[in-house]
């Protein structure tokens, strides 16, 4: 597989701008493609790992951003390049296992985050949660994979998700500091390299806990007066 070029290259294992390049007609959550190009400026400068060209890595790499580009924003499971629609099922630290229409219909952080002290997928819609984080982290909460654990068809894999916590979570202040995600996950993949299924691994406590060490509003409000 290193030995292949990118144009040789399945199109979902391609550069995620790429994809979204080459795709026409398509059911968009927003009635048009997404533009990445201001997180692509962030990844350049941000980024801790450079994986060659057609190497496993950037394959697997490109196909979990592929994914959850597709996750994010087609509302077709049936139109996603990097999954096998019929058959493909998701799960995280050994919960639920969901399907891909329960990410079309509920959003990833709702799926993935799970009921704590600061974040309550039972209150929050797809459009709401993807709001709540993204106002938090105006220049995107970047992914990149970092290590390559074990290859195809199980590919096993260390991630690493980041952002600059420069808005407000809720009634949260922003610190101005780079949250950090670590964790592994698990992709059972096609010869073709579609997702059949994928598991993954992190403590998201932690993350939150980060999101909510700042002064609320409301106490610096109150300072103030």
């Amino acid at each position: 597989m290193s030995d292949l070029n990118s144009a040789q290259l399945p199109l979902w294992v391609q550069d995620r701008d790429t994809v979204i390049s080459t795709e026409n007609d398509l059911e968009w959550r927003y009635q048009q493609p997404p533009d990445y190009s201001r997180q692509n400026e962030f990844f350049k400068k941000e980024s801790q790992v450079n994986h060659p060209e057609s190497s496993l890595e950037a394959i697997v790499h490109n196909l979990v951003r592929t994914f959850e580009m597709e996750a994010s924003y087609k509302t077709n499971p049936e139109q996603w390049l990097s999954i096998v629609a019929d058959k493909f099922q998701i799960s995280t630290n050994g919960g639920p296992v969901f399907k891909a229409q329960d990410i079309v219909e509920q959003g990833t952080y709702n799926l993935f985050m799970g009921e704590t002290e600061h974040y309550s997928p039972s209150t929050e819609s797809f459009e709401s949660s993807g709001t709540l984080f993204h106002t938090a982290f105006p220049n995107g909460f970047l992914w990149e994979l970092t290590e390559i654990l074990s290859g195809p068809p199980k590919v096993t894999f260390k991630w690493r998700h980041w952002g600059t916590f420069s808005g407000p979570y809720k009634d949260y202040a922003p610190t101005g500091e780079t949250v950090e995600i670590f964790g592994v996950s698990i992709a059972q993949v096609t010869e073709d390299l579609k997702i059949l299924s994928m598991e993954h691994f992190f403590d998201n406590s932690l993350f939150l806990s980060k999101l909510t060490k700042g002064c609320p509003f409301h106490v610096q409000q109150g300072n103030r007066e």
